[in-house]
């Protein structure tokens, strides 16, 4: 049976999956992409309707037993019945009906009808028999068919599928392709808008050239008025700086030159438009300021008002010629600067006369030259400041050619006033003029802020650049101060050779201690006004009676204070150096005159002298605030007795170079190159002379004879030349060592201090005056005096078997006599 139906074993083919996922799609969405045709219609109502009556299975089909002959056994059995039991009488009616295909036609009487008969019962029996195998075999044929007719169709089924697919590939491959196409095509669409779009772009570049040579073609002077043309050269210069970008562009060069070209017309016509219009405003208030009886509000109203009134329409065009002359200098800077130069022609033609009729007025042969420097130098300034003004409300650049202008207009005033300076030999007049000119400088034009006010601005969207911002008469008046400056420096020179280097002190110069008691009397009101400015400048709160300074000190003080403030520090420096390092020469010269003038009596008055104006030149240099060369770093010393106290408290009385280490001195060794060093080692040796001096007169005999002893003692401890007794001769009996001798020099010493010493202590205070400046050298004075009479003491001590202990002074005693005197 299976070689029967060999198609039950196909299976369905299911087609392979896409590569890639297939969308899910509706069954409504299945039918309105794949409508079915009439006959596909009717073939799945048929098949509809089949399905709705479903066949009983042939086991239970009725017909089957009616139809089907009854087993011969059976029937037999049924015919014969049980044991001898007679048949059911067979009705009228059956006898009538027709009889079994299987009986007899006709009666049999031969055998061989009766073999024939059986035969025929034999193969009904036989065929009776493999009925339900015949009709199971029917059936299994049916189905088989059935069963190859459905397979059959799904194979057609199948095929139709599979041809649904393929046709929906090809479908979806081909969609695919056309969405494709479309969006390069799209694409293509978009590049060639973009594409046509950057052509337009790039072409109104080109464009413009047309536009900007028809409108330059039809000039006139209302074609720079009119509001398109400042649109178009604002347009031209953008095509400039593109194309200067885009230089590989098709004839890009040809069209920067042409625009160029339109944009040098453009400037050109600006400039024009601005000379022709400035003669023309130039003339008529040339005319009218010829006119008789002009005054002076007129002239101002003349020469800035109206020149005022034309910028609203002016100013905007230059502004334009500024920023592209500032941007294509090459080409344009020449025209800005013909506008620059047709403007100072036409300011100056209209102010030369007025200026020089006020100059005329000040009459500088006549006036004195502070005077004459002030109202000149304020005039220039006034008019300086009106000139800068307006030429700012025309331009907003041009300062290299506004200074010298300007300058131009000071020299009519500079012709006159540097010959009146340069020959000017006061050296007041001098530093006054030059603070005239330095307080001018000072007030200068208040800077304009970075950022103007909302209603000071005139354009938001293309506000004017400031380039002048404010003006520097420090430019103008320069060249003055300079003069001035040279001529002070240069006079002052002079007078620092003449009345310092080679001043010839007289005989009351020298008066010392004269001059300082003639000082003491009351000093009139005008003599303390010269003091406290000469001790505010240089803030000298000790010493300073000026009339007690030596004049050389003076001098040099009343050069330096009027060149501190008038002359630039690196030459104020060298002058004062120089200036300093001669007064310093000066005073040790008149020191050393005075002192030899009444030996020995003059001879602390010269180094007094010495200590006091060298300790007023010390703090004169310290408050100048110079910057000396080589100089070491130091501590700011204040006043006078500072500086002496910080000089001496820290020493040792006599010790040379240890004398002045807290300063910063320079040892005796080093090299002196600078003039303070040489006033610190100056001072260093007139306080080291001033200490001697002043211990000289009490401790010197008794040092000399200390000394006698001593070389009386080493010469005893020579052995003698000869052996005889007695050769030998004692100490105590020498006169001079006797103990009365002692006594007498210890007199003598007591005396000196009460007088000698006494007296130095009252000229201190005379040449110092200050009792801290004093009492500083006193303590140093007092230990000189100290140490002398010590070493006489500790030789007397136990020389006379301690008979002179009760006579001469302890250390503490000594000291307390010293101070007593001093502080008198």
């Amino acid at each position: 049976m299976s070689a029967t139906r060999p198609s039950t074993q196909r299976r369905l083919v299911v087609p392979p999956a896409t590569p890639q996922p297939k969308p899910h799609i509706s069954l409504e969405e299945w039918d309105a992409k794949a409508p079915l045709s009439d006959l596909a219609l009717k073939s799945v109502a048929a098949i509809k309707a089949a399905s709705e009556k479903a066949p009983l299975p042939l086991k239970f089909n009725v017909q089957e037993d009616a139809s089907r002959p009854s087993t011969p056994n059976l029937r037999v059995a049924a015919k014969l019945g049980s044991g001898s039991r007679p048949s059911t009488p067979v009705p009228a009616v059956t006898r009538l009906l027709p009889s079994h295909a299987l009986d007899p036609k006709a009666p049999v009487q031969t055998p061989q009808q009766f073999y024939d008969w059986f035969a025929q019962i034999d193969r009904s029996v036989a065929h009776s028999q493999e009925a339900h195998f015949r009709a199971h075999l029917a059936m299994v044929t049916e189905h088989l068919a059935t069963a190859d007719m459905l397979i059959e169709r799904i194979d057609e089924v199948e095929s139709e599928v599979d041809g649904m697919f393929e046709e929906w590939r090809s479908v979806e491959r081909s969609g695919k392709s056309l969405k494709d196409a479309c969006e390069r095509l799209l694409e293509e669409r978009d590049e060639l808008l973009e594409l046509t779009d950057e052509i337009s772009s790039r072409l109104e570049y080109f464009q413009e050239l047309e536009h900007a040579t028809r409108m330059l073609n039809h000039p006139g002077e209302s074609l720079v008025l009119q509001t398109d043309f400042l649109y178009m050269v604002e347009r031209v210069d953008i095509c400039i700086e593109y194309l200067k970008v885009h230089r590989h562009y098709k004839e890009a060069d040809v069209y920067l030159l042409r625009f160029q070209q339109c944009m040098t017309r453009a400037m050109t016509l600006i400039k024009m438009f601005f000379i022709g219009s400035l003669r023309a405003l130039t003339a008529d208030v040339s005319r009218r300021l010829s006119e008789k009886d002009v005054s002076a509000t007129a002239e101002m109203h003349l020469l800035y008002t109206r020149f005022r009134s034309v910028t609203p329409q002016l100013a905007p065009l230059l502004g334009e010629l500024e920023r592209r002359a500032a941007a294509h200098p090459e080409e344009l800077s020449a025209l800005l600067s013909e506008c620059h130069t047709a403007y100072f022609s036409a300011r100056k033609a209209l102010l030369v006369g007025r200026l020089m009729e006020e100059i005329r007025g000040l009459d500088p042969a006549r006036t004195e030259l502070v005077e004459l420097t002030n109202a000149g130098c304020s005039y220039l300034k006034h008019l300086c400041m009106d000139e800068f003004d307006l030429f700012r409300e025309f331009f907003d650049s041009g300062e290299d050619q506004l200074y010298p202008y300007l300058e131009n207009l000071c020299d009519y005033l500079y012709d006159d006033l540097r010959p009146r300076i340069l020959h000017e030999t006061r050296l007041t007049t001098l530093c006054e003029v030059c603070t005239v000119i330095q307080a001018l400088m000072v007030l200068d034009v208040v800077e304009l802020p970075d950022e103007l006010p909302d209603e000071l601005s005139v354009d938001l969207d293309h506000p004017k650049p400031r380039g002048l911002r404010k003006l520097h008469i420090s430019h103008l008046l320069q060249m003055v101060l300079q003069d001035a400056q040279t001529r002070l420096f240069f006079k002052a020179q002079s007078v620092i050779q003449a009345e310092i280097r080679y001043y010839v002190p007289k005989p009351e110069d020298l008066a010392y201690p004269d001059k300082l008691v003639a000082a003491r009397k009351p000093a009139s009101q005008f003599d303390i006004k010269e003091k406290e400015s000469v001790s505010r400048l240089f803030q000298l709160s000790s010493l300073d009676k000026k009339e007690t300074w030596y004049p050389t000190l003076q001098k040099t003080v009343s050069v330096l204070s009027q060149l501190h403030d008038f002359v630039k520090p690196a030459i104020f420096e060298d002058i004062a150096q120089e200036a300093v390092s001669l007064c310093r020469q000066s005073l040790v010269s008149s020191s050393s005159i005075i002192g030899q003038r009444n030996a020995p009596v003059s001879t602390l008055d010269g180094e007094l002298f010495l200590v006091r104006h060298l300790l007023i030149l010390k703090e004169v240099t310290n408050n100048l605030d110079l910057v000396w060369k080589d100089a070491q770093p130091r501590t700011d010393l204040g006043g006078m007795t500072d500086t002496l106290a910080s000089i001496l408290n820290r020493t040792t009385a006599l010790l040379p170079d240890a004398l002045f280490a807290s300063l910063g001195m320079p040892r005796g060794h080093e090299s002196i190159t600078d003039a303070r060093q040489d006033i610190d080692q100056d001072l260093k040796h007139a306080c080291q002379n001033l200490i001697s001096l002043c211990a000289k007169t009490p401790c010197e005999p008794l040092r000399d004879w200390v000394d006698r002893v001593r070389a009386f003692d080493n010469s005893r401890a020579v052995p003698p030349l000869t052996n005889q007794p007695g050769s030998v001769p004692l100490l105590t009996e020498q006169d001079w060592a006797r103990q009365s001798a002692a006594e007498d020099l210890h007199a003598k010493f007591v005396e000196s201090c009460e007088c000698d010493f006494r007296a130095a202590v009252t000229k201190l205070r005379l040449y110092l005056e200050d009792n801290r400046t004093v009492s500083v050298l006193l303590t140093h004075v007092r230990e000189a005096v100290v140490d002398g009479y010590m070493g006489y003491r500790d030789v007397v001590w136990n020389m006379y078997a301690g008979a002179l202990r009760g006579v001469v002074l302890s250390e503490e005693r000594l000291k307390e006599r010293l101070s007593v005197i001093c502080d008198e």
